[in-house]
């Protein structure tokens, strides 16, 4: 399975049909970044006269032979074909592991020639975890065809993604602290919603003419269409990123997430991390024990920095306010907490600063 990056050089790659695969796998869950890589390479697939698409949707009691039949099934009109299978659960169940084995299987055992496939077959998937990854069936068709993960954009990563879009429109922000608030600000507003991003993008250029956009233009244009989620809000946590904690929290209070879960992740959070401080505060190796406790993605990174921020009284203490909102939520009174507990989870957060 290849990133992103693996798949622009293919694409440049692409100066006949020949150089075209007969399967493609699409795997992630942002959709504006998935739609745009599959956009891609559809339409140089196109320019290469794969000019009838057909679009398949598995869900209950969805035909698999269709997806067998696509390869070998010619065209009424005799143009190329671009078939395209989405499995929005990413779970295609005992018969269609079975008929994706076989399609793979199928598919490897097809002769292109020199002009390269009749039929490209282009199955979308969600994020898929560690153990579909080494199923039998993905596995079959990852060596079948070319599979591709689209990575979620890093927060880290958005303010330079937005520069870059501005770019490919005639248009950047000031150079200087000015143009790095503005940045800053259309990150802000837009976290969590890339469609929106590009929207919102977009909209600057129909606006405002090419060139410099002031920070006070961007203010006056962007709308608040961040979206939050209770991962990114312990990641904010971990991070001790206390205004963004706090733009998330008031993001999913008005979404009217439930408190419950929220609360719930938040304290299991808390108490992985002061199971991992006691261990290294004995000695123990941190990427060891970041492993065995499945630590991964962005949490990686944040885990070893917040475990030498933190200090053991201030966990211990946000523990206690986590044990407290707990309490609160089930209707209890807990004198020493605010009375609302989405100002209590922003204690919470203080606390790990």
């Amino acid at each position: 399975m290849v990133k992103s990056d693996a798949l622009q050089i293919h694409l440049k790659s692409l100066t006949c049909a020949a150089a075209l695969k007969s399967l493609y796998i699409f795997s992630g869950d942002e959709p504006l970044l998935m739609m745009e890589a599959i956009d891609q390479l559809r339409g140089l697939a196109k320019k290469l006269g794969f000019t009838e698409r057909e679009v398949m949707l598995q869900e209950r009691g969805f035909d698999w032979s269709a997806l067998l039949n696509a390869g070998q099934t010619m065209s009424l009109f005799g143009d190329k074909r671009w078939v395209e299978l989405r499995i929005p659960t990413g779970k295609p169940g005992r018969d269609g592991a079975d008929a994706l084995k076989h399609f793979a299987a199928q598919i490897a055992s097809l002769s292109t020639g020199a002009d390269g496939p009749e039929t490209i077959v282009c199955i979308i998937l969600p994020k898929l975890d560690g153990k579909t990854k080494t199923s039998a069936w993905f596995t079959a068709l990852d060596d079948a065809g070319m599979a591709i993960q689209i990575d979620s954009l890093d927060r880290g990563l958005l303010s330079q993604w937005i520069a870059g879009r501005l770019k490919t429109q005639g248009q950047e922000v000031s150079s200087g602290p000015e143009g790095r608030r503005a940045l800053e600000f259309i990150a802000d507003q837009v976290e969590g919603n890339l469609i929106a991003a590009h929207q919102e993008i977009l909209k600057l250029g129909l606006l405002y003419p090419k060139g410099v956009l002031t920070e006070e233009q961007i203010r006056v244009a962007i709308l608040k269409v961040a979206r939050y989620n209770v991962f990114e809000l312990t990641e904010a946590m971990l991070a001790g990123d206390l205004p963004r904690l706090n733009r998330m929290l008031d993001g999913l209070k008005g979404e009217g997430e439930p408190l419950v879960l929220i609360l719930w992740s938040v304290t299991e959070e808390l108490r992985l991390l002061s199971k991992l401080k006691v261990a290294s505060d004995a000695g123990e190796s941190v990427q060891q024990l970041m492993r065995a406790n499945r630590v991964w993605g962005n949490k990686e990174r944040l885990y070893p920095a917040a475990l030498k921020r933190i200090q053991p009284l201030k966990l211990r203490r946000a523990m206690q306010v986590a044990a407290g909102l707990d309490r609160q939520v089930k209707g209890l009174h807990v004198p020493e907490l605010p009375a609302d507990p989405w100002d209590g989870l922003r204690l919470v957060g203080n606390l790990l600063r």
